[in-house]
């Protein structure tokens, strides 16, 4: 049995939903960013909205120079999520860059823009 060359109709619908739904939640993330750059001057107390999940330390308050860090990355995430959509339109989604071979779908539901197999990542280190 051959190794199957691409994901089905069925799977890349499923992964195209995935990402659709990390795309929103991606969005409101950098809008909060992008909220609480431009308004990190006026020290407000109506900044009760959501809680940057990716801030991990639990501090309240983050420098705006990591604030705009963080909104750049966030952006990169968007984009590589947007050239996922791409991928899965194009029927070339989940294929390795490097070996040509499927990426496990359990990586891709963790990393849903991610173009290398563990192998090849691990090559890379």
């Amino acid at each position: 049995m051959a190794d199957l060359v691409r994901y089905s109709d069925a799977d890349l619908l499923e992964f195209k939903e995935l990402i659709e739904a990390k795309l929103v939640e991606a969005k409101l993330d950098l809008d909060l960013l992008r909220g609480q750059l431009d308004h990190s001057d006026d020290h407000g107390t109506d900044d009760t909205g959501r809680s940057f999940n990716m801030m991990e330390d639990g501090s309240e308050t983050i420098s705006r120079e990591e604030m705009a860090q963080l909104a750049v990355r966030q952006e990169k995430f968007i984009q590589n999520l947007k050239n996922a959509l791409i991928r899965i339109e194009n029927k070339t989604y989940g294929i390795c860059r490097v070996t040509g071979k499927l990426i496990q779908k359990q990586r891709l539901k963790l990393v849903p823009h991610a173009t290398l197999s563990i192998d090849a990542k691990n090559a890379q280190g």
